[in-house]
């Protein structure tokens, strides 16, 4: 007897696959109406192996199922502005404003809610000089100057310059500064000189990530908290060691080792966010806060390493490419950034200014609210 052929043998198994397709079709429905889906919460709905997209949905949930509140859009309608939404849960263009012009304490306040509720706003065909640039961030706060690189010619102002002899270090996920006691608010970063293509910077929503992790990891780290430094600015980083007595200076005069909580709560907005810097914390650091008792070593560098990979799950990412003049304003209480490094050999510039924050902390008694336009 001849062997099937290969189109025979297909026939057949497409037979048995749609055969079985609506055999399970109506045992699905069946166990569905004898269950009311829509009674399920959400974690239910999603289960333990979808945790990324169960931590989009309690944050857009907890968004009031919308990219903004009622009341921010209204004001919006009626100033003009546009709002272009690049993210499910963060992630705004905001369009018709002139970031040069004498802003309204209406526009300014019209701004910060935005950032406030959407984590990380964006604004184009700016071309700020520098000092409209930190003009513009001063309006939200008192500012940080950066001492560990290059400064424009405002002090307030810190160039990330990349090239054929300096290719692109910042495609890690990160949070700004976290070596400070009061890591920033937020940065403002404008395109000088953009790549033909590539070196899009990608934005993760630490509220989702937060809100994402497996139900043990999250109850293991709410109270624990690690030791951050900056020694991948004084150390083995450098390709020439810097002087002892220089070394020495800088830790005399900048605190080196600050402890921050691994899930900080957010002071204007109450909500819990994952906090994490994996270059400047110590992955062997951590402990609880309650009692003050060490994790065990290898622990503490397990639960880091868990941790670093929350941010880089697909479903919390926003992404934005810069074009010269564009700018945006991140809020670091609320998530991390990574600089794509594919762009090598072309240029690029950019510009930023760091607003000046508070000292990190965690409230679980805390309730998540809207901020109202101010």
């Amino acid at each position: 007897m001849a062997e099937p052929t290969a189109s025979q043998e297909n026939a057949r198994y497409n037979e048995v696959a749609i055969k079985v397709a609506e055999e399970l079709h109506a045992a699905r429905t069946a166990i569905g109406q004898q269950t009311d889906a829509s009674a399920r919460s959400l974690d239910q709905r999603f289960g333990e192996t979808n945790r990324a997209g169960l931590g989009v949905a309690l944050e857009y949930e907890r968004m009031g199922n919308a990219p903004v509140s009622e009341q921010l859009l209204a004001s919006a309608d009626a100033a003009g502005v546009e709002f272009e939404h690049l993210g499910t849960t963060l992630g705004t263009v905001l369009h018709n404003i002139d970031l040069r012009g004498d802003l309204s304490p209406e526009l300014v306040g019209l701004i910060r809610t935005t950032l406030l509720e959407r984590k990380v706003i964006f604004f184009r065909d700016q071309s700020l000089s520098e000092g409209e640039q930190v003009v513009f961030a001063r309006r939200f706060g008192d500012l940080d100057a950066f001492p560990f690189g290059k400064a424009g010619d405002n002090p307030y102002i810190l160039e990330i310059h990349h090239d054929e002899n300096r290719p692109g270090t910042e495609n890690l996920w990160h949070t700004d500064v976290t070596w400070m006691e009061r890591p920033s608010l937020g940065s403002v970063a404008q395109c000088v000189k953009a790549p033909p293509a590539g070196g899009d910077t990608l934005f993760s929503d630490s509220h989702a990530c937060y809100l994402g992790l497996p139900s043990s990891l999250a109850e293991r780290v709410e109270h624990l908290h690690g030791v951050n430094d900056y020694r991948v600015f004084i150390g083995s980083n450098e390709p020439v060691g810097l002087p002892e007595d220089l070394v020495n200076s800088i830790k005399a005069d900048i605190p080196f080792g600050v402890t921050h909580p691994l899930v900080r709560t957010h002071p204007e907005t109450g909500k819990p966010a994952l906090y994490i810097h994996g270059g400047f914390l110590r992955h062997d650091s951590l402990f609880d806060s309650r009692t003050g008792e060490p994790v065990a070593k290898t622990e503490s560098q397990e639960i880091v390493k868990l941790l670093l990979a929350q941010h880089s799950r697909p479903e919390y990412v926003c992404r934005f490419e810069w074009r010269e003049g564009s700018v945006a304003f991140w809020d670091n209480r609320a998530v991390q950034h990574y600089a794509a490094s594919d762009y090598y050999p072309c240029e690029r510039l950019l510009r930023r200014v760091t607003v000046s924050g508070d000292k990190p902390f965690y409230d679980p008694s805390a309730q998540p609210n809207r901020v109202m336009p101010g």
